[in-house]
């Protein structure tokens, strides 16, 4: 079974001012259903959600050295300009330590299947 990491921006530290109706558990409930979705198709799927740097670097680095990862999904909350240096942090991370994944990166967490399986699938 293609083992998964997912990485994403933990939903406590997105700002929603401009996304009216939503809160950091709506959205982290979304992302857990879509992980789920992605293990339904045959995956295995280890999530993790990282703050905006504090921790985010040495948190990436834990899941990464716990197992060999087909594929390392990074979230698009992660790509946003203001978090560009950490995102650089964190291909960085992956590519040193997990340099025979493929890494995919989804548009919003409705579409993480669909990166994922454009790069392995089960």
């Amino acid at each position: 079974m293609p083992s998964v990491l997912a990485i994403g921006l933990d939903p406590a530290f997105a700002d929603f001012t401009q996304l009216p109706g939503l809160t950091p558990e709506l959205v982290k409930a979304f992302i857990d259903v879509q992980l789920d979705r992605l293990r339904g198709l045959g995956y295995e799927v280890d999530g993790c959600l990282v703050d905006r740097g504090d921790t985010a670097e040495a948190v990436a680095a834990r899941h990464l050295q716990s197992r060999k990862f087909d594929c390392v999904m990074i979230g698009a909350g992660l790509r946003a300009p203001p978090h560009l240096l950490l995102f650089e942090k964190l291909i960085n991370l992956v590519h040193a330590q997990a340099p025979g994944a493929k890494i995919c990166f989804n548009t919003t967490p409705a579409d993480t299947a669909e990166a994922v399986q454009r790069w392995i699938t089960p």
